[in-house]
């Protein structure tokens, strides 16, 4: 594993924790930043989430000595 891959993987971990905080927020019914910003922030993180986790996957393999 190198920093970048790191560095992705910190990234995807983060996103996803927003996911799961926004999904809790809407879910309350009276989300703190409103039904419009929590859902684009939804909208953003969940896919956000699997690229960064995907780009610290490929990383990882590229820099695996075989």
């Amino acid at each position: 594993m190198t920093p970048k891959s790191g560095v992705f993987l910190l990234g995807s971990c983060v996103a996803a924790i927003a996911a799961v905080g926004s999904i809790f927020e809407l879910g309350s019914g009276n989300p703190d930043l409103g039904s419009l910003t929590t859902g684009a922030i939804l909208a953003a993180s969940v896919p956000l989430t699997g690229l960064l986790f995907w780009a610290a996957v490929v990383d990882t393999r590229a820099n695996q000595k075989h």
